[in-house]
């Protein structure tokens, strides 16, 4: 049984998405809450797999909540948010801050109970091209080792800031793998070590940690 709080200040978007996903099979919806600090209340309340969050809430935007609500719980709430545009620096803060995925306000219910599995495994709901795309409008260009991000940074083993560099270029893990000629199983250690050593839950939040780094620069600021 996926157990899912939704979070959403417009109470009739509320509650259809209650009763959708009460009616799904193997769904179980454990509360709903008007804005984000509801919504972390009730996350530490509840426990939920999944939180499906709204990003434009009165008081506590969805942003700020999802911060919150990642860094508690053991394991964690996956969150997943809804958004009325893709390219949106909304939807790049929610990538900075740890959710799960993202889906749009008019996606079919079949899309958003899908979705909904999907994150609740574990896996990302993010198109390596959208990921892209917001990154690339969004993320500032850092200094290498510069900053907040130096003593980080410093933490990573040679191969960890290589594999980190490589992710948020795009690359899969096998890829990676092959340009490194190692294992693809070395390749999910080393990232999956870097990763904890930074703090991030997943490959989307190391992919925007790289570039804020100044380990990737975005093709808006290179030269031309």
């Amino acid at each position: 049984m996926v157990r899912v709080l939704v979070v959403d200040d417009q109470i009739l978007i509320r509650a259809g998405l209650v009763a959708l996903l009460n009616a799904a099979p193997g769904m179980e919806v454990v509360g709903d809450a008007a804005d984000g600090r509801q919504a972390i209340a009730m996350a530490a309340e509840h426990n939920p797999d999944v939180v499906v969050m709204d990003v434009r809430m009165p008081g506590l935007d969805g942003i700020s909540a999802t911060r919150q609500i990642v860094s508690q719980g053991d394991p964690p709430p996956r969150v997943l948010i809804l958004t009325t545009f893709d390219l949106d620096e909304y939807v790049y803060q929610a990538l900075r801050e740890g959710a799960s995925g993202f889906l749009l306000k008019d996606t079919p219910p079949e899309r958003l109970l899908a979705a909904v599995t999907t994150v609740a495994s574990g896996d990302m709901l993010f198109a390596p091209t959208v990921t892209r795309r917001l990154i690339e409008a969004y993320a500032p260009s850092g200094v290498p080792g510069a900053g907040e991000y130096a003593e980080q940074l410093a933490t990573l083993t040679a191969r960890e800031l290589e594999v980190l560099r490589w992710v948020a270029k795009g690359m899969s893990n096998q890829e990676i793998a092959d340009q490194l000629v190692v294992s693809e199983a070395t390749v999910k250690t080393h990232l999956n070590r870097g990763m904890v050593k930074l703090r991030l839950t997943n490959r989307a939040q190391a992919v925007v940690y790289a570039y804020e780094a100044g380990l990737v620069t975005p093709r808006r600021m290179q030269a031309p």
